[in-house]
């Protein structure tokens, strides 16, 4: 088959590769129908998330048609579904409370003593997402091996075309679950770092979830438009000091919740950050902290701080003293999908959540490369890439 694959930094090509095959008896074979590129791909692009090996097929993103299943799979044949990026068993503790990204048995055991060593504890696997998360195969390709398939997959009706449930995924949830972590409450401030996919759905999920103004911080023209079409007032922090803004727009008390969307690849001139892009330049860091060192010092006194922003290994410059004196409460971790996708879906077929303003560009998975560089030097225009094998095409 055909897949994306990773060489190294800024090296992706589309390779010719094994097709994937039943390997434990809940697995299943989908045919990708569409597979889309993740910001947080971006930070595998860039070599910022260690233990990837060249050969790794990238993707996490993605929905198809089930071909093939083992004996232990609730799916059937023709069934179309979307797949959740997190890998989880469905039975063990974590699982248990819904907590599905914290899952005991995502990873192979011989992979959970990297994560062990890196995090304390093994975490469930990602598709697509180095071998610290598994080494699974992802998705930006003709098949991938789904493993839990009666716990993870979503079945989807007929006559909903993908574009309107492709992001049940990973962003539309990882959205939403940033939003709940903000434990937004009638009448409240919400901050947003950031205004790629998932900033955008968590500024939609903010205003669905309650609040009365979200605030979004980015950059670039185009995606703050994006924002202000829900209503959000922005701030381009090229133009204005973020702190400043938040201040005077709240009165001098600060946001009530903040959220970083941003992650371990801040962007902008400033101290910290040419600090951390120095270290982790020189090997003696890893991730660039300057938004959540600023949702700390901005966000209200006992407010709360919630971070889906993807890092990856340690930090300096925390300021922890401001987080304790001003009884502040963060929440994060990666998205517990499978726990979130039913609702959501019932809120697309009921027309209350959009999905589809999101996609900027389509391309065929042959041009998936092309669409990694593009994503990654032109942000501005570019909000979101689905790809497709030629047979998804040629459906169309």
């Amino acid at each position: 088959m055909r897949a994306l694959v990773w060489h190294g930094r800024k090296d992706v090509r589309v390779d010719t590769v094994d097709d994937p095959e039943i390997l434990n008896p809940r697995d299943a074979i989908i045919r990708i129908t569409s597979t889309a590129i993740c910001g947080s791909d971006l930070h595998l692009y860039d070599g910022y998330i260690p233990t990837m090996k060249s050969g790794d097929i990238l993707g996490h993103e993605f929905m198809g048609e089930v071909v093939e299943t083992g004996p232990g799979s609730t799916l059937k044949k023709g069934q179309r579904v979307v797949v959740p990026f997190t890998i989880s068993c469905g039975s063990c503790f974590h699982c248990g409370k819904h907590q599905y990204s914290a899952c005991d048995n995502g990873l192979p055991a011989d992979n959970q003593d990297i994560a062990q060593t890196l995090y304390g504890q093994p975490m469930a696997g990602l598709f697509g997402y180095s071998h610290m998360t598994g080494g699974y195969a992802g998705g930006q390709a003709e098949y991938v091996r789904v493993p839990f398939s009666d716990v993870g997959p979503i079945v989807i009706p007929d006559g909903i075309e993908d574009d309107k449930v492709l992001f049940l995924s990973d962003i539309l949830p990882t959205g939403w679950m940033a939003a709940e972590n903000a434990q937004i409450e009638p009448g409240d401030t919400v901050a947003v770092w950031g205004c790629g996919p998932v900033g955008l759905f968590a500024v939609q999920s903010a205003f669905l979830q309650g609040a009365e103004r979200v605030i979004a911080i980015d950059h670039y023209p185009r995606r703050l438009e994006l924002a202000a079409k829900f209503g959000a007032e922005t701030i381009n922090y090229e133009d204005s000091d973020v702190y400043d803004a938040l201040m005077q727009m709240t009165g001098g008390i600060g946001p009530d919740a903040c959220i970083d969307a941003v992650g371990l690849e801040a962007h902008g001139v400033f101290f910290d950050n040419v600090v951390d892009q120095i270290k982790a330049a020189t090997f003696l860091g890893t991730d660039r902290t300057h938004v959540i060192r600023q949702a700390i010092l901005a966000c209200r006194k006992g407010g709360r701080v919630s971070m889906p922003g993807v890092y990856g290994g340690f930090v300096d410059k925390f300021p922890l003293g401001a987080f304790m004196e001003k009884g502040l409460t963060l929440k994060t971790g990666q998205t517990h999908v499978q726990h979130y996708m039913p609702a959501l879906l019932n809120a697309i077929m009921e027309e209350k959540i959009d999905t589809t303003f999101m996609i900027s560009h389509r391309l065929p998975l042959e041009q998936a490369a092309e669409g990694y560089r593009m994503f990654h030097d032109n942000q501005n225009d570019v909000t979101k890439v689905v790809l497709k094998p030629d047979w998804a095409e040629a459906a169309e």
